[in-house]
């Protein structure tokens, strides 16, 4: 058996579809560290890994982001965790690393202790065909020219690991796309833009949806159909008032609506219709299986959790990547979106009766559904990083992203 390492970042729709095949590979007699913030041990621990700390206070990527902070972030972050991480991982001397594409210190410790790694994309991934959001670019620049002290902390801090570590695995800029010779993907190839484009270094495994600890306090029992689904993920802090339209555009079409407003405190939206459930925090993948209907900012975690119960979207797309995301959902008919400045409770409302009586988007909601079942989730992610662990000799530098030229 293996001794498999993951590091990852501090963002609960990086962390989720790990979990699965974390759990997966425990069981299958794997021993396997993770690295993360207090926040998360409880939920990372009850997949029988070991859980490791990264040492200080601060959440890495705290707060909206953006590609300039985002970047700053991250660099800081792995100057702070890296001396105590590879002190813990060469006392567990791993066979593997896995870390998230955003991870950065993950490819570096990697390279320090001389294993083989492997990426997670919990979003989806980059090449030429379909840019990052940290691709170099006259935007990016523009950007980092406006925010010159993020800017400013990016370079020192890259300049520090540079000095004291090899990161010659890391991109200078690109720090959304850390890829490896093996990279797992969490959706479909039906799903993602220009699948065929991607080498054969990159597996669609399909969504890692499994198990979590049941909400006893959610009231599942008294929902009624049709249940219709509201959320803008846990890092976007959305507007109480954009939350609260969207309860009351759903609240005369369904049967029980639930509104997620992570960070929001639901009280901030108000009195409600009766039919409408507010908590900061639900259930998601038990709610989607009964969903009529889910608006949602377009995060790549949360639509491969509604495709894989065939729920047509309606996406109010909040930053990042969830534009494309949107945009993909309304390429292949399975929902539709609207910009944030244009939601008014009566547009919302048309849109959502729509998707609720044109069969079209359930259809199609339902075809991409057996593509994201078929794609084999974590389990299929566990064969993988078996197979690659089992594979790999000296460590082997990273392979291109865009397919070779045929010919």
């Amino acid at each position: 058996m293996s001794a498999i390492a993951f590091l990852n970042i501090a963002m609960h729709g990086h962390i989720n579809p790990t979990l699965p095949v974390v759990a997966e590979l425990v069981r299958r007699g794997h021993s396997v560290t993770y690295h993360t913030m207090p926040a998360y041990a409880e939920e990372i621990g009850a997949t029988g890994a070991r859980v490791l700390r990264y040492s200080g206070d601060d959440v890495p990527l705290a707060g909206p982001p953006t590609p300039v902070t985002v970047m700053e972030q991250l660099a800081r972050t792995a100057v702070r965790v890296l001396p105590a991480v590879l002190n813990d991982l060469r006392g567990a001397r791993p066979d593997l690393v896995v870390h998230d594409a955003l991870c950065l210190w993950g490819p570096v410790v990697a390279r320090e202790l001389d294993v083989p790694a492997a990426s997670s994309f919990t979003t989806f991934a980059f090449n030429r065909h379909v840019p990052s959001p940290t691709h170099g670019s006259w935007e990016l620049f523009a950007a980092a020219a406006a925010l010159p002290r993020h800017a400013g902390g990016y370079l020192r801090s890259r300049w520090e690991l540079r000095r004291r570590y090899d990161t010659s695995a890391v991109p200078l800029i690109d720090l959304a796309n850390i890829r490896q010779p093996l990279n797992l993907v969490y959706t479909s190839r039906a799903f993602h833009p220009q699948a065929d484009s991607f080498d054969e270094s990159y597996r669609f495994v399909g969504p890692s949806v499994g198990a979590r600890r049941a909400d006893s306090s959610f009231p599942v029992d008294q929902l009624r159909d049709p249940v219709l689904y509201a959320s803008l993920g846990t890092v976007f802090g959305a507007d109480p008032r954009l939350l609260c339209d969207f309860a009351n555009a759903l609240a005369p079409l369904g049967g029980t609506v639930i509104v997620s407003t992570g960070p929001t405190d639901p009280a901030a939206l108000g009195p409600l219709p009766a039919n409408v459930i507010a908590r900061r925090s639900v259930p998601q993948p038990e709610v989607l299986s009964r969903a009529a209907l889910f608006i949602t900012h377009g995060g790549v975690n949360s639509v491969n959790e509604a495709l894989y119960a065939g729920v047509p979207m309606l996406v109010v797309p909040q930053g990042a990547d969830q534009s494309l995301v949107a945009s993909r959902i309304v390429e292949l008919e399975a929902g539709l979106a609207i910009r944030t400045e244009d939601v008014k409770v009566e547009v919302l409302r048309a849109l959502a009766q729509r998707l609720l009586d044109e069969p079209r988007f359930r259809a199609a909601a339902s075809t991409l559904q057996v593509a994201q079942r078929q794609a084999g989730g974590y389990s299929r992610a566990a064969d993988e990083l078996e197979r690659y662990v089992q594979q790999t000799g000296p460590f082997t530098r990273p392979v291109s992203a865009d397919v070779p030229p045929q010919g």
